[in-house]
């Protein structure tokens, strides 16, 4: 058995119904390229040759009683690909709000706890004759880095799908699994251990928050947590989603970047900045204050291929309340290069997480009694929208011989956060994936949209448009 990490552990504990912790993702492919033709068997065959590579998509949870310790992965002795892979037709048309409807149907429901966390549905009936494909992996195996690596293993590099022939990844097949009286007796010790832990996580906290307040005192443009205002996007959170697309030409992107000399997220935040401002300020519901972006960031190595989570999060103000849109990326610069900063100082003080101290049981039942109470829409929100960055592939990439035309990624919903925003590259294309609680966004398509006229906007703004 291979114990989860604590935070891999929190993202199952933490699930509520109307808190899923999956990760998704929509693949649109041109099954035209195929040489020998596509169809869901074929895929179906070329994804169970890969299963041996993808130690996350075989493994299945195994509890420890009472929830007194993390829970472990185990090998699943009776795994049915027919479970984890569907098959599935998108209303006419087919065009992009069919898809989104069909898709948000497709995430609004938690992946069943007693198979292998992850399911794959094929999706036909696409205009243009273009086939979909939505994944959607639980967070606790996978991170914004480690998708984009799992990706690469189900996908190929040219038409003809590469042959395996290489032993199995991380099988745990010969690792032993403990009976409930040995993780009973773990469990209690573990808990035993839960003072002592909480005493360090709390000298921790303290240490963190000496360097936190010094470093606001010295920065004026740092941004902490619980400063968002409250919007729209922040409320009590329900079961459904609603999903979005967009995509803009990733050169454009980066012509801009090199005008103001930024980061390229820099740029990607303040395309999310405009388009949000827009729909706020449209429907008279833009705040004085800047709305905040919770900006998940990967702190895993570049040798590190662990399957789970290696990631830590800062918060980034997005510049809502300045009008020329020049001047919100730059105001959005200085606060990211202000929260990087501020990461990297919090994280020298840091020896443990707060999932690392508590019992997954207790992370459950705080789940359940924040969601019971209703505080989403009591408290202050500790940001207004979740917004992650990740680089993808520069070249094409093929899924059963059909190119691969787009990849739109879908992050979960967090703590009265209505919105994520989880870009990608793929090709010369930056994709963007929305993913909303209908409930607070009734309008996806609206900041979907907004992204191009966004990008138009800076354009002008730096004299870049041709």
């Amino acid at each position: 058995m291979r114990r989860l990490t604590g935070l891999d552990a929190a993202f199952l504990y933490g699930e509520t119904p109307a808190w899923h912790m999956h990760v998704s993702a929509l693949l649109v492919a041109d099954p035209s390229t195929a040489p020998n033709g596509f169809s869901f068997e074929r895929l179906r065959e070329v994804t169970k040759a890969r299963l041996p590579q993808l130690p996350q998509f075989r493994w299945k949870l195994h509890q420890v009683p009472l929830g007194l310790d993390r829970p472990g992965w185990v090998e699943d002795e009776d795994f049915d690909i027919d479970y984890h892979i569907r098959h599935i037709a998108v209303p006419p048309p087919g065009g992009p709000h069919q898809i989104g409807e069909l898709i948000g149907d497709l995430v609004s429901y938690k992946l069943d706890r007693s198979k292998p966390l992850w399911e794959m549905w094929v999706i036909e009936g696409l205009e243009h004759g273009h086939v979909a494909v939505l994944t959607k992996i639980h967070h606790s195996i996978i991170d914004g880095v480690s998708g984009a690596e799992l990706a690469q293993i189900i996908l190929d590099l040219q038409p003809e799908p590469a042959p395996i022939d290489v032993p199995t990844v991380a099988s745990l097949h010969d690792q032993r699994v403990p009976g409930i009286p040995e993780l009973l007796g773990r469990g209690i010790g573990q808990t035993l251990l839960m003072p002592w832990r909480i005493t360090r996580y709390s000298a921790q906290l303290v240490a963190q928050g000496l360097t936190l307040a010094g470093f606001a005192r010295r920065r004026a443009t740092a941004t902490l947590p619980f400063q968002a205002p409250r919007t729209p996007f922040n409320g009590e959170l329900t079961p459904h989603r609603g999903v979005a697309t967009a995509s803009v030409p990733l050169s454009r992107v980066k012509v801009l970047k090199d005008k103001f000399d930024v980061k390229l997220n820099d740029v990607v935040l303040s395309l999310c900045a405009t388009t949000l401002r827009r729909y706020l300020k449209e429907r008279d519901q833009l705040p004085d204050q800047p709305l905040i972006a919770q900006v998940p960031v990967s702190i895993r190595s570049e040798t590190d291929s662990d399957p789970g989570n290696k990631v830590a999060a800062m918060f980034a103000s997005l510049a809502t309340d300045v009008e020329d849109p020049a001047l919100r990326l730059q105001a959005t610069f200085e606060s990211t290069r202000s929260a990087k900063e501020m990461r990297r100082a919090l994280d020298a003080r840091k020896i443990m997480g707060l999932t690392d101290t508590t019992p997954p049981g207790l992370i459950a039942l705080a789940a359940r009694m924040y969601t019971a109470a209703s505080l989403d829409a009591h408290i202050p929100p500790p940001f207004n929208v979740i917004i992650s960055n990740v680089p993808g592939p520069p070249f094409p990439l093929y899924m059963a011989g059909a190119k691969l035309l787009s990849l739109s990624p879908m992050g979960p919903l967090l703590y009265g956060g209505g919105l994520n925003i989880t870009v990608i590259s793929y090709m010369d294309q930056l994709e963007f994936g929305f993913l909303a609680c209908p409930e607070l966004v009734p309008d996806l398509w609206s900041i979907a949209d907004g992204i191009e006229i966004a990008l138009e906007e800076l354009e002008e703004s730096a004299g870049a448009r041709s």
